[in-house]
């Protein structure tokens, strides 16, 4: 079986995508394999979002947005988009989901805690997934 690959994508690469690569990163370990991206890259990872991972374990302080490339989309199994509209690049042969999250950008780690929750849930859902033995033919 092949390692799976998941690309998350938001706007600035510096909240939700972040934190979703986070999670999977800490729950999957080398299980999958994981990028995130934006479509307009901000300086820097948004430090309630790097509070918010640090308050359960997580560190993401090190992290870089990073921008989206047409590459990084044809290299990865699975697209997960939070609102990056239509400048997300579409492939086919890919499988994309789409997130609807609260942007992080401007908030404080009060606001954060809970998009950060709800990140999880659905990276342990997509791991689920990930994971699940695939139907022999």
């Amino acid at each position: 079986m092949t390692t799976p690959s998941v690309l998350f994508v938001c706007v600035h690469n510096a909240g939700r995508s972040q934190m979703a690569a986070g999670w999977l990163r800490h729950l999957a370990g080398d299980r999958v394999e994981v990028r995130s991206a934006g479509s307009t890259p901000a300086d820097r990872v948004n430090p309630a979002a790097v509070d918010a991972m640090a308050e359960v374990g997580i560190d993401i302080a090190g992290e870089r947005p990073k921008v989206l490339t047409p590459e990084a989309v044809e290299v990865s199994d699975v697209v997960v988009t939070m609102g990056c509209g239509d400048t997300c690049p579409v492939l086919p042969g890919k499988r994309y989901l789409d997130w609807e999250l609260a942007d992080p950008a401007g908030q404080g780690i009060e606001a954060v805690r809970p998009i950060r929750d709800q990140i999880e849930v659905r990276v342990r859902g997509l791991l689920v997934d990930l994971l699940r033995p695939s139907p022999v033919a």
